[in-house]
């Protein structure tokens, strides 16, 4: 039996730091370890005694990619604490914004963070001398979600304008036009990214896991929905604390987390493989010519999952945005009816995103608890570290180090969002 080792730090094209280590002596996996080395930043903590209409603004900073998908949860949490209920019109609009947010998300993984190790170069700066088109491509279906944000709600990250109840400013119809045809301009970049990934097969690694994600009977639930589970139960939002529970490793400046029985994943395939059937018929499409079929325990088909999201929300958004332009609308913002606890699950585009807050009677968080999916995804990219030894046991050293780099990125890890969370008492 062959012995290796691997010791990668900091692991690269992955937001935040973390290290990779895997001791195999004789076949025998001695040691393995995805380690997050960052300090925590206590947001959970610097939340205490702020004003319910603060929360969404001081977590928004928690991500500068998930900026939204943190106000989102913030503002879902702050409304069922405070029986708001917003209006049809605030809700499209709202979910506009997040597919913004998860095509920009999507588009940078697959382009500047997973293509560079399918298409055998170190990072994207070599294609950008090799494939320039490919490049510029990528940078425009990004700049187009990030313009999204900035026309609709003020700021192309941490947005000022979505608060709890609705929004500060809501934008003029000519703006859902502008958007709406931007859009489909951009419909020939994603097509062409489509063609550049469906030709690139993905390493094949297959471990049976528990895939979690929000599920919503009338569409693919990226917004909101109840809590479900590939094995079957489907609870709502509040019952999370049922479903996961937190817990220290040692080796991580973040929770680890588990589901009833053990590790479980979250993020882009495992919406897919909850959702499949809600997709968009373009997005089906997709699936079917890349060969992603539902359900998938190939963690990086995570990847894949992420193009169809990419193409699903593309889809979705275009026809929220005729929708809003052609609707005679005046906003009105909800004020609170009450004060206790609410909680508040969206989708970001690294999974399920859970914001608990309690107030006092005078609208003052009294407790937060914020629940990230990188650190859901922790213990189950580790589980899948190990079934990855045996499958690179006999590779050349480069190849075997290269192939966990792989594993951890495609689960398109965000560190330092995990590691705010950490009590106080084991720091």
């Amino acid at each position: 039996m062959k012995s290796f080792e691997v010791n990668v730090h900091h692991l690269t094209r992955v937001e935040g730091h973390g290290n990779i280590v895997v001791n195999v002596k004789e076949g025998r996996i001695e040691e393995l370890r995805l380690e997050i080395v960052e300090s925590p930043r206590f947001f959970e903590m610097m939340l205490k005694g702020r004003r319910w209409d603060e929360a969404a603004a001081i977590t928004a900073r928690i991500c500068g990619i998930c900026a939204l998908g943190h106000t989102t949860a913030s503002v879902l949490a702050t409304e069922a604490a405070t029986g708001m209920v917003p209006d049809e019109e605030t809700v499209l609009l709202r979910k506009l914004l997040v597919h913004g947010e998860t095509i920009q998300s999507h588009i940078l993984h697959l382009y500047f963070l997973v293509a560079p190790d399918l298409l055998g170069v170190g990072s994207v700066i070599p294609l950008a001398e090799t494939h320039p088109e490919v490049v510029k491509r990528a940078l425009r279906l990004k700049k187009l979600a990030n313009y999204m944000c900035d026309l609709l709600i003020g700021r192309k990250v941490h947005p000022i304008a979505y608060v709890p109840g609705g929004f500060t400013r809501w934008p003029e119809k000519k703006d859902f036009l502008t958007v709406h045809q931007a859009l489909l301009d951009a419909r020939e970049d994603l097509e062409a990214t489509v063609e550049l990934l469906a030709g690139i097969p993905m390493p094949d690694l297959t471990r049976e896991t528990e895939y979690l994600a929000l599920k919503d009977p009338k569409e693919y639930a990226l917004y909101t929905g109840d809590i479900a589970s590939t094995l079957g139960q489907v609870s709502p939002p509040h019952t999370y604390r049922e479903r996961i529970q937190e817990w220290v490793a040692p080796h991580s400046a973040a929770k680890h987390v588990k589901a009833q029985k053990d590790a479980f994943a979250v993020g882009a395939l495992a919406r897919f493989n909850v959702n499949h059937a809600m997709l968009r018929p373009w997005a089906k499409q997709v699936a079917e010519r890349i060969g992603l079929r539902g359900p998938s325990h190939n963690p990086f088909h995570n990847n894949l999952a992420q193009l169809v999201e990419a193409v699903h929300c593309y889809e979705d958004a275009i026809e929220i945005a005729a929708e809003l332009s052609r609707r005679s609308y005046r906003h009105e913002r909800q004020k609170p009816v009450r004060f206790g606890r609410g909680v508040g699950a969206t989708e970001v585009p690294r999974g399920t995103l859970y914001h608990d807050y309690t107030y006092d009677k005078d609208g003052y968080i009294l407790e937060a608890n914020c629940i990230i999916p990188t650190g859901q995804n922790l213990a189950n990219i580790e589980k899948d570290m190990e079934a990855l030894v045996t499958k690179v046991i006999d590779k050349p050293q480069d190849e075997i180090r290269h192939s966990f780099e792989m594993l951890v990125r495609a689960y398109d890890p965000c560190i330092s969002c995990a590691t705010h969370f950490l009590d106080v008492r084991f720091v």
